[in-house]
Order: structure tokens, then sequence, then C-alpha cells
């Protein structure tokens, strides 16, 4: 009987406090939102952003290297394509954003 009387003095301890206030329950997920931000997102963007200066500033006779791992020789540009000469008659025209680097620049055609 005495331990009825604690759990329901207990109870109604807990029924006379206020629920907690929805601001402290969401400050954990915006806490967690703005990590996987700056971890994530933000890097990504300047990478991004990297790559697209790189492909932008690419010219005539750079050596790059292609997604795939294909080396050339850029020989002629438009606005979203570049060709390359991988071998003495072969030529590979293929979009701007599949360059992943430029190995150096003015390289000299033999």
């Amino acid at each position: 009987l005495i331990f009825a009387q604690e759990v329901g003095a207990e109870a109604d301890k807990a029924a006379d406090q206020a629920p907690p206030n929805p601001v402290y329950q969401m400050l954990p997920i915006v806490a967690l939102i703005a990590l996987f931000y700056f971890i994530m997102i933000r890097p990504q963007r300047a990478e991004q952003k990297k790559h697209q200066e790189l492909v932008s500033q690419l010219k005539k006779n750079d050596q790059v290297q292609t997604i795939g791992g294909i080396i050339g020789i850029v020989t002629h540009l438009t606005d979203d394509t570049v060709t390359i000469k991988v071998d003495d008659n072969t030529k590979i025209k293929m979009r701007r954003s599949s360059i992943q680097t430029v190995i150096n620049g003015t390289s000299e055609e033999s």
C-alpha cells in the first residue's frame, strides 16, 4: 500500500512538470544537419567549383586525362565538347565534364 502511494505521488509530480520546450528537442537534429553540411556538402561544392574552373581553362595542346583514364592531347574545343588526340590517327570527342585532370599545360605533339 505504501509503495502504491509513492508511485501515485511521483506520477502527480510528473504531471505537474511542464513538457520540455520543443526547441530543445529540435536542437540535436539541427546540429546534425549543420554537421552534415560542413562535412559532406560544402567540400563537394568546393570540389565541383574547382573542377568547373579547370574545365573552363582548357586550351588546345593541353595533355589531359579523362574520367575513364584515357590520356590524350586536346585538339579542338567547343562550348561543351572537347576533342582529344589519343594516338596518331585516333581522336575522341567527349564532353568537357569528362575531363578529370590536366596533366601538363601545352605539351608538344610529336
